[in-house]
């Protein structure tokens, strides 16, 4: 049987074993080479309370099977989705992608989390040549401050910590901050947008002294629990006499797949919209393809076979690399 990873109670990672369901018209199913992981999010739910709990981000697979009322796929090809971590992937093939030729899967798999902020991307009012700010350079801020600069926008990161700072420089981002610059008068009241990455009340805070008038602070980041004693006070009065924008940043707030009016289909439901998931998945993969996210030395693998202890490394910080894929093949 098919092996997976299973968080069957707080803080326990077992790989236990599964069938796969029956191949559905609309189905792809194959063997999955790598899935990556999504450290605060694959711990925040661990530490949560609703289990068991099935985890996982995105995957790439194989193809191996296709149902008969797919097309345009074959045997063999690399597709990407949204899935657990398993030696198996099934999905509808509508809401799979194909892996840019010669791409690495493991590089592939970060479109995912490009894909967190290219929601923030969409729907913003700053336009491009405005300054943004990113709080926070773990996996997901580094690759927001990509989105944002391959979008044409000026784009600076704060980060304490001084690996991460040394990391997302490496990946091609210049302007890198130890604290928000909230006295530089080159920041102070000209950011247009503040996307906080962290989770990090002080951080927000700062977002929202820094921003110029009509400014958007942006929560991304989720907030899994309390790092600082601020008051709502605080931010209250910074959103307040600042005019800022203080919003989340879900990356669900747009479908996740565009669907046109028609009307022989109306009652299944449509949305019209501009902008779906995977339409920022597909634009990802284009952009690290083309090699507009430098990546190398940020990604690293490690075998599914072990998952308490890759996770125990991952809460302990003993893995340095920001993007951490599991390797299914060589299981």
């Amino acid at each position: 049987m098919p092996k997976e990873i299973i968080f069957p109670e707080k803080n326990s990672f077992v790989l236990g074993s599964y069938d796969d369901a029956p191949l559905q018209p609309d189905e792809i199913r194959g063997p999955t080479v790598a899935t990556l992981i999504s450290q605060g999010t694959e711990l925040g739910w661990a530490d949560g309370d609703a289990f068991p709990i099935r985890p996982g981000y995105a995957a790439i697979f194989r193809v191996e099977e296709i149902g008969p009322e797919v097309t345009g796929i074959r045997k063999g090809d690399l597709r990407f989705c949204m899935g657990y971590h398993r030696q198996t992937q099934q999905h509808p093939a509508i809401y799979t992608l194909p892996v840019p030729e010669g791409m690495a899967p493991e590089r592939a798999l970060l479109a995912r989390l490009m894909g967190v902020s290219m929601t923030t991307l969409m729907t913003t009012r700053a336009r491009p040549g405005d300054k943004v700010v990113i709080c926070g350079a773990g996996p997901v801020g580094i690759l927001a401050a990509h989105n944002f600069a391959i979008g044409g926008y000026e784009v600076s990161v704060v980060e304490p910590d001084p690996l991460r700072r040394e990391q997302v420089q490496k990946s091609g981002i210049a302007a890198v901050h130890s604290a928000m610059p909230l006295d530089d008068p080159d920041y102070q009241g000209k950011v247009a947008l503040v996307v906080d990455c962290s989770g990090h009340e002080a951080a927000v805070l700062d977002g929202c002294k820094i921003v110029r008038k009509m400014g958007e602070v942006v929560l991304v980041g989720v907030p899994w629990r309390q790092y600082a004693n601020l008051s709502a006070h605080e931010v209250l009065n910074a959103v307040f006499f600042n005019f800022v924008s203080l919003r989340s940043g879900w990356e669900w707030e747009i479908p996740v797949r565009s669907r046109d009016f028609v009307w022989e289909e109306l009652l299944e439901g449509y949305n019209n919209a501009p902008h779906d998931s995977f339409g920022g998945f597909e634009r990802a993969l284009k952009w690290l393809n083309a090699g507009h996210v430098n990546t190398e030395g940020l990604v690293t693998t490690v075998r599914p076979d072990d998952p308490s202890t890759v996770y125990a490394r991952i809460r302990s910080r003993e893995i340095a690399e920001p993007f951490i894929a599991y390797d299914w093949e060589s299981l």
